[in-house]
């Protein structure tokens, strides 16, 4: 499978702090799926253009079967990759964030500003997730199994 994990910050992207999330994404799946995975690995900065256009080239040009983003789903300013997800998207799959904010206001009443979604473009599944790894670390393999099943789907299985 191959999969790719797309880290959304300035911060991270400008060299002021290591990326911690995108590590976190490729433990947890790892552990969830024992299948050999090829990576590839992207930090970019919160620009919804460049946002929708790495989308564009992992889906279209990588033909990765998941992207994984992980960052810029808050209320901030800053914060566009949900705008920036539906703009490549061509069909939306709200479950996937919604599954995600009901579990995880549970533990963090703050949950629910998260603004998370997913969807799918050609063959390629795309799925936002928190930046914060502690989230990452209970977010995916909530929706993991959904994950599999979709690029089943996806790939005509």
């Amino acid at each position: 499978m191959k999969i790719a994990r797309l880290t959304l910050s300035d911060r991270a992207s400008a060299g002021v702090y290591e990326d911690r999330s995108g590590p976190e994404i490729e433990r947890i799946t790892h552990s969830l799926h024992p299948g050999p995975i090829e990576w590839v690995r992207v930090v970019v900065p919160d620009e919804r253009h460049v946002i929708e256009e790495t989308l564009r080239q992992l889906c279209d040009n990588e033909t990765c079967h998941l992207v994984v983003t992980t960052g810029g789903t808050g209320p901030a300013s800053r914060d566009v990759t949900p705008e920036a997800t539906r703009a490549v998207l061509e069909r939306e799959l709200p479950g996937f964030g919604e599954i995600m904010r009901v579990m995880s206001f549970e533990k963090v009443k703050t949950a629910i500003l998260s603004r998370s979604t997913a969807g799918t473009r050609g063959r390629t599944l795309i799925v936002n997730l928190p930046g914060n790894p502690k989230a990452i670390g209970e977010c995916l393999p909530l929706v993991f199994p959904a994950i599999l099943e979709a690029i089943k789907h996806l790939n005509g299985e």
